[in-house]
């Protein structure tokens, strides 16, 4: 089989042209009577009329008495009028039916009862007085709902008043999800997680598909894993578009590798009306039809086929129901530092929001179309058009909001060196109860400062060694935070060093071995507290960076160096105990160094801020940290000193 490459990649307009022209609004999935009791959420597929009137007869606005209006003609408060229970009057309750005779309804509040027979009015009735007409609320032959209607709890009660007990609605669309790919594995064949052997993945992403489809209010039916073997393809696809499915969605396999049969067998078997978006994530999308029915060829990484079916998925899901998607909000942002985005490609990042003062400040999580975490994560989408190089920090550009505003006014954000306690604090937040969500951007100690300086986070991690005086942080806020005051918190000691592979198979004992050559490094970016604290030692030992297989491999968190060793494509890297300790690596140790949180004096008393320090500041905050291996929480929330 030939390779099928970009050779008409289409802008995300473009193909949206395309697809949705070819299923416009014609295309629906189909009506279907059901009973109004099972109509909940669903959507009328022809305008509904009322059968009967509601009320269907003449009833009681109110408790009281019924009367003949013109009985009580000339009553007045100095001239009342006694009437006789069962012959001028008749006790009636709010919704019972009017007697035969009678016109008017005089409320209870206003009736004297005299005795057992006989009751005191004041004030004369008038005809029709508290009595609710036939067909007051709905008369009978009126237009209740309009086709392409939700129906709502207060819908249901409406119809079954006006005489309304089935309905047509357009059936839920019925999507199927065909997972391909030799290296997965479905979890439900596992008993253990640990029984994932090397080269297997657990295929997770028909999972997250279906949960979206049926969001969109559709039936998901997610078919056996297809191993990458192009008569197996065939064949789902082939059983899935003979079904009674409306659409079908194959996952993986959409791109230009050797193994990616997709658009070939839609080209064989339909039409590819569109290979490849200029989009990112999601470019290797494929839009085609076999038989009338769209057929979406969905990117194997899970960010990307999560955009793929939010930008062409989702619409066509709710057309075939005849509605619209929902609207999405949006906020004006601030970037947290520059993002640079390729040329020609409309780029979606997921960003995480936090309000610092007047401005939303965005910080941009993981570009990895893997990276299903930045899902789960990001609290806006910053879309960055084709024809744009990216956007600076210093501009305002509007992200799509992917929670409710009142979340990102509880937003603490956290920006400067990575630490694993800082996602404890976060948890630790919520666990006690507190609605405060931590956004942490990791950028390095001296990042964190320069974003205090330009007032687009509320704290900073720092852990910058003064390699002159031996003091951690001070002299850096002196030095770039001028004018402006702060308070340091001791967030938590820990202990800094090499990190190995389990058993050290390559005997490393320190940083002279670096210099071997049989050794790669993997480093932390510049800026970090700790490669600081590398090149310091570097220089007190004499040490040519130059030297060193993999100086300039650098990544922007602990965690990101412990799975570069962990998975062989380091010796080793520089970074904490705790890192090492939880991907079962060994550890070399080096120092024992301190992480101070940085806080703007002027937003101490910020209860948010409080919130946070009184959370490092509690047992359950220390314990855990302790818990971890390699930090010492003793001094965990105390206030070291204000600088400024």
């Amino acid at each position: 089989m030939k390779r099928h490459v970009y050779l008409a990649m289409k802008t995300l307009e473009e193909a949206k042209e395309i697809f949705f022209s070819r299923f416009g609004h014609e295309y629906r999935s189909g009506a279907e009577e059901i009973s109004t009791e099972e109509s909940l959420g669903r959507v009328t597929a022809e305008p509904i009329f009322a059968r009967i009137s509601a009320p269907s007869y003449h009833s009681a606005a109110m408790d009281g008495i019924a009367v003949n209006a013109e009985d009580t003609y000339g009553t007045t408060e100095k001239n009342p009028k006694i009437l006789r229970i069962g012959k001028d009057a008749l006790w009636i309750n709010t919704g019972h039916a009017i007697p035969d005779g009678f016109n008017a309804v005089i409320m209870i509040e206003k009736v004297h009862q005299l005795d057992d027979e006989n009751i005191e009015i004041r004030s004369p009735a008038h005809p029709r007085q508290h009595i609710r007409k036939v067909g007051e609320d709905i008369v009978a032959t009126q237009l209740l709902l309009p086709r392409n209607q939700r129906i709502r709890p207060y819908d249901m009660g409406a119809l079954v008043s006006a005489g309304v007990f089935s309905l047509k609605a357009w059936k839920r669309p019925r999507v199927v999800i065909i997972p391909t790919g030799s290296e997965l594995v479905h979890h439900r064949d596992l008993k253990e997680p640990e029984q994932l052997k090397k080269n297997q993945l657990l295929e997770s992403n028909s999972l997250t598909l279906s949960g979206l489809i049926r969001e969109c209010h559709g039936i998901p039916i997610i078919y056996d894993i297809v191993s990458d073997i192009e008569r197996d393809i065939r064949e789902a696809l082939e059983r899935a578009v003979d079904s009674k499915a409306h659409l079908v969605i194959i996952n993986a396999g959409s791109s230009a590798g050797s193994k990616d049969y997709t658009a070939n067998i839609i080209e064989e078997m339909g039409e590819v009306l569109v290979h490849g978006v200029a989009m990112m994530p999601g470019k290797p999308t494929i839009l085609g039809t076999i038989k009338g029915k769209p057929v979406v060829g969905n990117p194997g990484y899970m960010v990307s086929a999560a955009l793929s079916f939010e930008q062409f998925v989702k619409p066509l899901l709710y057309g075939l129901q005849g509605l619209r998607p929902p609207s999405t909000k949006s906020i004006t942002v601030q970037p947290s530092r520059d993002i640079p985005s390729k040329l020609g490609t409309e780029e979606f990042l997921r960003v995480n929001i936090g309000r610092v003062g007047e401005q939303a400040v965005a910080t941009p999580l993981s570009r990895a179309a893997g990276s299903i975490t930045t899902l789960t994560r990001a609290e806006g989408i910053l879309r960055i058009p084709a024809l744009s190089e990216g956007v600076t920090q210093d501009e305002h550009v509007e992200a799509e909001l992917l929670v409710e505003e009142e979340e990102i006014r509880n937003t603490v954000v956290v920006i400067g060196s990575h630490d694993i306690t800082i996602d404890i604090l976060a948890d630790e937040i919520r666990r006690r109860g507190d609605n405060i969500r931590i956004s942490s951007g990791n950028v390095g100690s001296l990042g964190g400062l320069m974003a205090l300086r330009k007032g687009i986070c509320h704290i900073s991690g720092s852990h910058l060694l003064d390699t002159e005086t031996g003091e951690y942080n001070i002299s850096y806020i002196k030095r770039y935070l001028k004018n402006i005051k702060v308070g340091v918190f001791h967030l938590v000691l820990r202990d800094q060093g090499l990190i190995v592979a389990r058993g050290n198979p390559k005997g490393i004992k320190g940083i002279m071995d670096l210099t071997r050559d049989d050794i790669t490094f993997v480093n932390r970016q510049a800026g970090s507290g700790t490669r600081v604290l590398l090149d310091y030692r570097l220089e007190q030992s004499g040490i040519n960076p130059d030297s060193i297989e993999g100086y300039d491999h650098d990544e922007f968190t602990h965690m990101a160096v412990a799975v570069d060793v962990l998975s062989g494509a380091a010796d080793c890297g520089m970074g904490i105990f705790a890192a090492a300790k939880a991907l079962g690596l060994d550890f070399v140790p080096m120092v024992r160094e301190q992480y101070d949180l940085i806080i703007p004096s002027s937003i101490l008393e910020n209860p948010n801020i409080q919130v946070v320090i009184e959370t490092i500041r509690s047992p359950g905050f220390k314990n855990r940290v302790k818990g971890l291996g390699g930090y010492d929480p003793s001094k965990s929330g105390k206030f070291w000193m204000e600088v400024g």
